[in-house]
């Protein structure tokens, strides 16, 4: 079973600011790691996917990203959350496109981790095919 995304962060603060304030992700723990580092658990409202925002200070060197593709999120108000997203710290990497299912977006996060904004033709309508990735 699928328990959660984690990635690796620069600031743990300005992260959890980012995800909870920009992207409506509630915190449902945190902790340290035996080598000193800090992690946060955060968890969609709506689906109960978890994402886990993990610091480590003087440990191996941060790579943006670290091969993660991107993360994403779908909206009804796409313009609106791009603005938030950026006066959090997010950095618009592709502006907003028409595709065949909506209207798309991808903004990094503080630590370069790209977040795919998606606003949906038909909200009620789920996905039926990745080409919009």
């Amino acid at each position: 079973m699928f328990e959660y995304t984690g990635i690796r962060v620069r600031d743990l603060d300005a992260s959890r600011r980012f995800y909870v304030a920009g992207l409506g992700l509630i915190p449902i723990g945190n902790g340290r790691t035996e080598t000193g580092g800090r992690w946060e658990r955060l968890q969609d409202p709506t689906s109960g996917l978890r994402l886990e925002l993990n610091f480590y200070a003087d440990q191996s060197p941060y790579r943006e990203g670290d091969e993660l593709d991107h993360l994403a999120w779908t909206t009804t108000e796409l313009d609106a959350l791009i603005h938030r997203l950026e006066a959090l710290g997010g950095r618009l990497r592709l502006p907003p496109v028409e595709q065949s299912e909506g209207r798309v977006a991808f903004v990094a996060d503080p630590n370069g981790v790209w977040i795919k904004l998606w606003q949906r033709s038909d909200p009620d309508v789920a996905p039926t095919s990745r080409a919009m990735e």
